[in-house]
């Protein structure tokens, strides 16, 4: 069986780990600005100064947009989340064994009830949403209240709902909208280059120096966003391990998770009113498929077979 799980513990990492990876993109992201403020300055001189007073103002300006946009995220995410995916939200009348199912977990978990919504779409999927414990929403899709009987259910619901008591919901906010700000700019920067630089001689107006600036800001340009990103899969993965573990812990019975993430894995699909910018949030990524040959940097979520290896162990 599970080991236990501290959810104090649990939520107290968490929010350690919130707060150091967004001390680190927040660096990242500054870094981006720095670098984009040392060009402009660059441009406008005969040299490239060391230490730029455009290239700090820029740095401080990316920093404060990306701590800025991660608290209307903190305040709105679950919201936008919601209103992208076009979940409506039900009561106990229109799907009893859906809200029964919840109400256990709930229990199970010591979290307060959340929001009930559903997706209507024959895709088989579910996510959680919420910046707090006890303001959170599951959303399950119509195709998964079809097809999965009760214990499946039962799984996939103590999965999203061990999201919610580990505060995963609240971390994959900060983490995604700081990544996609950083992969915003850094996508501006080079087509502003590719634009704009074909005619012009700035490297010849300032030497050598001028072309390792750019070739610098080319650097950046495309390594800071694949480098975020990867840290936000290897984060994402690791925290469906955990939910997957947790929701053993919650329903004492791995098989219906696991028969659950088979019908997943075949019937999950594209719907409207999900995106890269959603992918990570849901039990299995609706957008693309991973394999035990797919490449760790790219995947939101581990490979389906080896997270049933890992329930069935649990269950060993």
């Amino acid at each position: 069986m599970a080991a236990t799980t501290d959810f104090v513990a649990a939520q107290r990492v968490n929010r350690r780990n919130t707060f150091l990876l967004l001390v680190a993109l927040t660096l990242l992201a500054a870094a981006t600005g720095y670098v984009v403020g040392w060009l402009l300055e660059g441009e406008a001189s005969d040299t490239v100064p060391l230490l730029s007073q455009v290239g700090l103002v820029a740095a401080a300006l990316m920093a404060v947009v990306s701590l800025g946009w991660s608290a209307v995220s903190l305040a709105f995410g679950d919201k936008l989340v919601l209103a992208m995916a076009s979940a409506k939200e039900i009561d106990k009348a229109e799907a009893p064994q859906l809200y029964n199912v919840v109400e256990e977990i709930s229990i199970a978990a010591g979290v307060p009830m959340p929001k009930v919504m559903v997706l209507e779409t024959d895709a088989l999927n579910a996510f959680a949403t919420g910046n707090k414990v006890g303001h959170g929403t599951i959303v399950v899709t119509r195709g998964l209240l079809d097809t999965l009987s009760r214990d499946e259910l039962q799984g996939v619901v103590a999965h999203e709902m061990a999201h919610l008591a580990n505060l995963d919901t609240r971390y994959m906010v900060i983490v995604g909208v700081t990544v996609g700000l950083i992969a915003l700019v850094c996508d501006m920067l080079l087509r502003t280059m590719a634009w704009g630089g074909s005619g012009r001689s700035s490297s010849d107006k300032k030497g050598s120096g001028g072309g390792l600036l750019i070739i610098l800001l080319i650097v950046v340009a495309i390594f800071a966003p694949l480098a975020a990103k990867a840290v936000q899969m290897a984060v994402s993965r690791q925290r469906e391990y955990l939910a997957d573990a947790t929701s053993v812990q919650f329903t004492r019975n791995p098989n219906g998770l696991i028969q659950a993430l088979g019908k997943l894995a075949e019937k999950a699909a594209p719907f409207p009113g999900v995106s890269r910018a959603t992918q990570h949030l849901f039990i299995v990524n609706p957008v693309q498929t991973f394999t035990a040959k797919s490449s760790a940097l790219l995947a939101t979520h581990p490979d389906i077979e080896d997270r049933i290896a890992r329930l069935r162990n649990l269950g060993g």
